[in-house]
């Protein structure tokens, strides 16, 4: 018997030396490549203790292969989230790691932003809208536990161009300090696997970090490109918006309508009135311009009274008509001092490019501004087309 189990014995223990020499390499370099659970198994001759031993420690070395692939999937995905503070890329990217790492067929990822619940990434699923009231999403919302579902026979869903039958469907809360801010919604064709939710709940650690701060990043970026008294667009946010839609105007041969329009006589209300009659003036202004832009459309203080509208696709008359609109909507509209009411007009200049020739966002611009300037030389309250 000592013949035979020493000889055993000995390789038992010279394999959990090197195997340990290994662990320790690796632990420092992260190096594992010269151990993977074939290499490095022991033999398993046997039923007695040094089998059992041998058995125990060919598990170890798998567990501890295992938990290395996890560690290294997670870094790779931590590392991703970390480069990118833009919303939408961050919350395309994660999803793609989501599906990845848990073989999802399709997948959804949803936050609340401006404290509505909204859908930032979808892959795979028709009427996505629809998960910012599915009963499974609020509830991993409220208890800030995943939900999983197995989903019945027949039900399919449609990931891109191909049909699928989920059986199982996953509800991962995003929860950060303490409050859940969106979920992450995982479709499956087969069962999730053990393995598949735990690595779906530990990217939703690491996502949700990052998704808190572009959320934050995103409000920043929002104030810094606001007009603090009126709300609206600044001047140096609105030029880049401007340069951004010429220049796919021109790429895509489509049109881009400009308007350029201040307040006629606004220093004489100040004047009068004072500065704080004139800044309400001015809220007052740039609200009622705003709401009679068209949707997409885009309004720019462009400094003091003026104010400068960004109106993508739009065709000369088309621009015209919303000039009508905001001289019209602005005539009509009043702030009151006490006892005075005090009303006010605006002079436009208008174009529309390629209609109106320019070579580039700021020729555009200035034809614009000349145009306005003939309107307030031609008497005010009307407006005037760019030559």
């Amino acid at each position: 018997m000592r013949v035979v189990v020493m000889p055993r014995l000995r390789a038992l223990v010279d394999g959990m030396r090197m195997i340990e020499s290994v662990v320790e390499s690796a632990t420092y370099t992260g190096d594992w490549t010269d151990c993977d659970p074939e290499s490095c198994q022991l033999p398993v001759d046997s039923d007695d203790v040094i089998g059992e031993s041998a058995s125990a420690f060919n598990h170890l070395i798998r567990v501890l292969q295992h938990s290395h692939e996890v560690e290294e999937r997670v870094g790779e995905f931590s590392k991703t989230m970390t480069s990118q503070l833009e919303l939408g890329p961050l919350c395309n990217g994660a999803l793609s790691g989501f599906i990845a790492a848990t073989s999802a067929t399709a997948g959804a990822i949803l936050a609340d932003v401006g404290g509505e619940l909204s859908v930032l990434a979808s892959f795979g699923i028709v009427g996505s809208e629809g998960l910012c009231e599915n009963d499974q999403v609020r509830m991993a919302l409220r208890t800030e536990e995943p939900v999983y579902v197995v989903l019945p026979e027949g039900l399919s869903v449609n990931a891109g161009l191909v049909e699928f039958q989920p059986r199982e469907v996953a509800f991962v809360p995003l929860v950060f300090q303490s409050k859940a801010i969106g979920a992450v919604v995982l479709a499956k064709s087969t069962p999730f696997e053990r393995d598949s939710r735990s690595m779906s709940q530990i990217f939703g650690r690491t996502f949700v970090t990052a998704l808190s701060n572009a959320m934050k990043h995103g409000d920043l970026q929002r104030i810094a490109a606001l007009d603090p008294l009126t709300n609206c667009y600044n001047r140096r946010f609105g030029l880049t918006r401007l340069r951004e839609e010429f220049t796919r105007a021109q790429r895509h041969e489509s049109l881009l309508g400009v308007i350029m329009f201040d307040i006629d006589h606004f220093k004489a209300v100040n004047d009068t009135h004072g500065h704080l009659i004139g800044d309400r003036l001015l809220m007052s202004v740039a609200r009622v311009a705003k709401s009679s832009l068209r949707e997409g459309d885009i309004l720019v203080r462009y400094g003091g009274e003026e104010f400068l509208c960004i109106l993508p696709g739009a065709s000369a008359e088309g621009v015209a008509e919303v000039c009508e609109r905001i001289r019209h909507a602005i005539e009509a509209t009043t702030v009151q001092d006490r006892s005075h009411t005090i009303r006010c007009t605006v002079s436009l200049g208008f174009g529309s490019f390629p209609a109106t020739p320019a070579e580039d966002e700021t020729a555009l611009l200035q034809v614009t501004d000349e145009a306005l300037y003939r309107a307030k030389n031609n008497g005010r309250n009307r407006i005037v087309e760019a030559a």
